[in-house]
């Protein structure tokens, strides 16, 4: 239907409403997914956006709307829409903005604020609603007049993709949506993409040089890789050279985790100190990847690092060759390098696996059991069993993440997401709510079967945005979703049971969150028997809508994790034992 108070998109007239001028400016990027939180702050723009032909997925908290943004534009590269109110509604969106904008996704939320004719000189709104977020995103600005409606967004749209991707929050006063405009196609609008900048050929030449002269070089990816569409610039070197690539983030499944030349970075981490040169793609070098120092990584390895910002390069490691460039580019580049070299590889990737051994033989030993309690290795093992090739992994928790990342192997493109960096508990919900329209909308475009999406979460983290469960009942959207249901908050449970022999305050309970579920019409439930995990499994991907499983895991496993090195693939102290320092330890 169309909003009977204002022109159709088919009306001779170029007089259109505020709402209505956004509307056709956010589909020239080709989204046709926006997200929501009810709809009588942007009713015009809403009705506008309907009138673009987009579909609008709603959410129940400001951070799910921005999270399910985010989570859309990591799966189709597209600009993430985010739709809240001002007042209230930013102040609960911030940890969605964070997120995403560390998370480098290109997302523009467009903030509805109060005009600004109405405000108080001692009234409780602020002169500058956008104050609070201007050091936690990109770019904030307020639209000064109904007319220049057009310019902002493109001005926000352009923000948001250019160089290195991040948040933009565009405040656009409620009454400015109502405003009548004679509207007209901006000819000289700002493009959204701008070629991507080429490396300096000296230092392509250094890092060829470096690499060349390697016995065990390896390349660990990130999310800037993914965002630059590196993937098969990155497989051909890998290839080529047969160079390993151990990947974090969105990064990962760029080269398939085929335990030849691709690896998950968690698990394969414990590699790292064993390469001479490292070439860093579109990674920060943060706690994750023991910033990059020994013991992670040998103290006299040789460091290449790419990135399009020329400030995350250098963070806490000194780099021999740093690159600024478009990571796509700036690989292709590097193989021509290496190519007219006539270089030849000297040693197989196979030294990453005997790195692993230990770790790999002690992970093997672990649930195997056939009887409950469940233990979450043997969860893992059964989903991976089932899971397709193609599918969107979304991850959120702590322990059962760590478990996780011993077993998954992704293996496709833009299809691994979790809560870091920032690490949020609870945002895989709404991150997993927008991979699911993303995976509907690619479908459409592409005329594929849809890929599935699976949410991996533990029982603490899923009840924070659980309610954002609405929004795939009401959308239509499909998710497999299981709960790692241990009964508590078990990394800090275990935390504290590993430094002082006891825990306090940690203690959840092994509800029925599957009843959540069915109450917003969805699938559910309750599995507490190995053999039943695999068909439920079977049932949910075969399933048209969400279907939530409850899965009753062992209450006492994340004690191992803390106290064994080889299991343990986020490597991290929630308390020390000293009390004295702070540090990120060695693995085994």
């Amino acid at each position: 239907m169309t909003n009977p108070s204002t022109p159709s998109p088919a009306s001779k007239t170029n007089r259109l409403n505020g709402g209505q001028v956004i509307a056709r400016t956010l589909a020239k990027t080709g989204a046709r997914t926006a997200f929501c939180l009810a709809g009588t702050a942007h009713t015009h723009l809403l009705f506008g956006l309907q009138d673009e032909k987009f579909r609008i997925v709603s959410g129940r908290h400001e951070t799910g709307t921005v999270a399910a943004a985010d989570g859309y534009a990591r799966i189709t590269g597209k600009v993430g829409i985010a739709l809240i109110k001002a007042d209230q509604g930013l102040p609960n969106a911030m940890t969605g903005i964070i997120t995403a904008h560390l998370a480098c996704s290109p997302v523009v939320v467009i903030v509805s604020l109060t005009p600004a004719n109405t405000l108080e000189a001692e009234g409780e709104d602020e002169n500058d609603a956008l104050d609070m977020v201007k050091a936690h995103c990109k770019w904030a600005r307020t639209v000064p007049m109904p007319e220049r409606l057009a310019e902002f967004v493109e001005a926000a749209l352009a923000q948001a993709t250019a160089g290195r991707p991040g948040v933009a929050v565009l405040g656009v006063p409620q009454d400015f949506e109502a405003a009548a405009i004679d509207y007209a196609e901006r000819a000289n609008a700002k493009s959204l993409k701008a070629d991507p900048p080429a490396a300096d050929v000296t230092s392509i030449n250094a890092a060829a040089d470096l690499i060349a002269n390697a016995k065990r070089p390896m390349i660990v990816a990130g999310s800037g890789a993914a965002l630059a569409g590196a993937g098969a610039a990155l497989r051909n070197l890998a290839r080529t050279f047969k160079i390993p690539v151990l990947a974090s983030n969105l990064g990962r499944g760029l080269v398939p985790e085929d335990m030849k030349l691709g690896f998950a970075w968690p698990l394969a981490q414990v590699a790292a100190k064993e390469a001479d040169v490292v070439l860093i793609v579109g990674l920060r070098m943060s706690q994750r990847m023991g910033y990059g120092l020994a013991p992670r990584f040998a103290a006299n390895a040789k460091f290449i690092q790419v990135d399009i910002d020329a400030a995350e390069i250098g963070h806490n490691r000194l780099v021999d060759v740093p690159i600024v460039a478009d990571a796509r580019v700036a690989i292709e580049q590097l193989h021509a390098a290496l190519t007219a070299r006539k270089y030849t590889p000297t040693s197989d990737p196979v030294w990453v696996n005997d790195a692993m051994k230990v770790r790999l033989a002690r992970i093997d030993e672990l649930g195997r059991g056939e009887t409950a309690p469940i233990h979450p290795y043997r969860m893992a093992r059964d989903l991976m069993a089932q899971m397709p090739e193609n599918a969107i992994y979304v991850g959120d928790g702590a322990d059962i993440q760590n478990w996780m990342h011993a077993i998954l192997r992704i293996r496709s493109e833009r299809a691994f997401m979790d809560h870091y960096p920032l690490g949020s508990m609870g945002i895989g919900t709404p991150l997993a709510l927008g991979a699911a329209a993303a995976a509907r909308e690619l479908a459409e475009d592409t005329g594929d079967t849809e890929r599935p999406v699976v949410l991996v979460t533990g029982d603490g983290s899923f009840g924070f945005y659980c309610c954002e469960l609405n929004g795939a009942a009401l959308a239509g959207l499909k998710i497999v979703c299981l709960i790692s249901n241990d009964g508590a908050w078990g990394t800090e449970k275990h935390g504290q049971a590993n430094a002082l022999g006891k825990s306090i305050n940690c203690e959840l309970g092994q509800w029925d969150y599957q009843l959540i579920a069915k109450a917003y019409g969805l699938n559910g439930e309750r599995i507490e028997r190995p053999e039943d995990i695999a068909p439920a499994l079977r049932r949910a991907f075969a399933a048209d809508k969400t279907t939530v499983l409850n899965v009753i895991t062992d209450p006492a496993a994340g004690l191992v994790r803390k106290q064994d090195p080889r299991v343990q693939t986020v490597a991290f102290e929630d308390l020390v034992s000293s009390q004295k320092k702070h540090y990120t330890p060695a693995i085994a």
